[in-house]
């Protein structure tokens, strides 16, 4: 008689968390930059300070939506509301989602104070955004322990999806 096999294994509780706050950042960083592309498409029917508004509240939105998501789960879950370390995670997550949009609202408020011009203000954000998402890519990409090529295929991948995103968003607000 063989034994049964043994049921699989949850990841450990870090990992589950370094998870999900990955994913956060990753969800508010391509809301950001679908944010900041669109207002670099009518920086000239907008200003500085409405489009760093419109960036923060954005940004916070889509962390509130995270927040409201993870209480849900978390209520499906284990039946009741987090409370102290559970709910201080939930929380955590939430500062990454916002976080993720320091550096470019650093960038949107040099505008404001006229430092430099909004259209290079929303491009640099952009960018960053852009170089954010890269950064998370390459290294998931390297994490893998797959040979150069196949490394090179995946970032690839990553990549076609990260523009299919950006071209959906774009698509849902008109451009």
């Amino acid at each position: 008689m063989s034994s049964p096999e043994p049921a699989p294994s949850r990841p450990p509780r870090d990992e589950a968390v370094e998870r999900a706050a990955l994913k956060e950042r990753v969800y508010a960083t391509f809301t950001g930059l679908a944010i900041v592309l669109v207002q670099n498409a009518n920086a000239e029917h907008t200003s500085a300070a409405r489009a760093t508004v419109t960036l923060l509240v954005g940004i916070v939105a889509i962390a509130l939506a995270g927040f409201a998501a993870d209480l849900i789960a978390h209520l499906a879950t284990h039946g009741r509301f987090p409370r102290g370390a559970e709910l201080t995670e939930l929380l955590r997550l939430t500062g990454t989602a916002i976080g993720s949009a320091a550096v470019p609202l650093l960038v949107l408020l040099a505008a404001v104070l006229g430092w430099v011009e909004l259209q290079t203000a929303l491009t640099i954000a952009s960018v960053v955004y852009l170089a954010i998402l890269g950064l998370i890519g390459y290294v998931a990409v390297r994490r893998t322990g797959l040979s150069g090529w196949k490394q090179l295929i995946a970032m690839g991948i990553l990549v076609g999806l990260g523009a299919l995103v950006v071209v959906v968003q774009q698509l849902a607000h008109g451009h």
